[in-house]
């Protein structure tokens, strides 16, 4: 059950007719040489710390160490509740949960990269909110991570997945891509639509810089994981509704790859340029770290 591109591990899961899903799990059974529910197991592990940090997030008075990030997962569930709102429902809910995550992440506090610490809520707040407009089960949403994981290791194998390596697109726009493959496959679409919806959400992620203020994975990190999951939903609808993409998965992904080889350095996570380096980045820096610097 191998594979490493997109369109190969489409073309497992269609011709076996298995979901994207399937294909990963008896992926890790045959390489990790692990018994299927020993797998399923830790997955669901997995899932229960996503859901813990969202939980977190949103009922607890959440604030980084720097005091740059916290308390938006709040605002946002609360704005939301009101029922007065320009996007729908699910794609706030999203958003909240998403934002949840990466506060908590920020805060120091136990998440699961996906496929980064830095990218950590996307992947969450988006199949958690899915889960609530679909009434998913538990191993729905286990399954939901089993493809998430396959288009994340196809990312990883042919491009990169770190923003030091690739750029901010590596990282929230691997998750974003990663999210709207697997909740296309919790909404019931086919392998196929899940490859679409790879497309259509990282390529809307392409060229977008690593440029953390003062260094740390809060600003404009919280509020990026929010849009990926946002994104994320949206890409799956438009590949349930038959939209296409022009450029086929896998291309968009080494087009990522070397949109990120071509950015320089002060643009991939070493905070020397970007957001980083306007006047209220260089002063939040100065204010968290003094004059010692990071």
């Amino acid at each position: 059950m191998r594979f490493r591109t997109v369109r190969e591990l489409t073309e497992v899961a269609q011709t076996m007719k298995i979901p994207i899903s399937e294909v990963m799990i008896r992926h890790e059974e045959e390489v990790m040489n692990r018994p299927r529910a020993e797998i399923m197991e830790e997955m669901g592990k997995n899932l229960d710390v996503m859901t813990e940090a969202i939980e977190r997030g949103l009922t607890e008075e959440i604030r980084s160490h720097s005091g740059i990030t916290g308390g938006d997962a709040k605002k946002i569930r609360a704005y939301r509740d009101k029922g007065v709102f320009l996007s729908g429902t699910t794609v706030l809910d999203a958003v909240s949960k998403a934002t949840a995550v990466s506060e908590v992440n920020a805060a120091m506090g136990t998440i699961v990269a996906t496929p980064t610490a830095g990218a950590c809520g996307i992947l969450p707040g988006a199949i958690h909110a899915a889960a609530d407009k679909l009434q998913s089960d538990r191993e729905t949403m286990v399954r939901a991570l089993f493809t998430a994981g396959a288009i994340g290791f196809c990312i990883a194998n042919n491009a990169c997945i770190s923003g030091a390596a690739g750029g901010c697109q590596a990282e929230v726009g691997s998750a974003t891509a990663m999210a709207a493959a697997a909740v296309v496959e919790m909404a019931g679409g086919t392998p196929s639509m899940s490859a679409e919806a790879v497309a259509i959400a990282l390529k809307n992620m392409l060229g977008l810089v690593c440029d953390p203020v003062a260094g740390l994975v809060e600003a404009p990190c919280v509020k990026r994981n929010a849009m990926g999951a946002s994104i994320a939903l949206v890409a799956a609808d438009m590949a349930m509704a038959g939209v296409k993409s022009v450029i086929p998965a896998d291309e968009v992904i080494d087009a990522m790859y070397k949109i990120g080889q071509s950015m320089p350095v002060a643009l991939k996570e070493t905070a020397l340029g970007g957001l980083a380096d306007t006047p209220t980045g260089r002063a939040l820096e100065q204010r968290v770290f003094g004059n010692s610097g990071k």
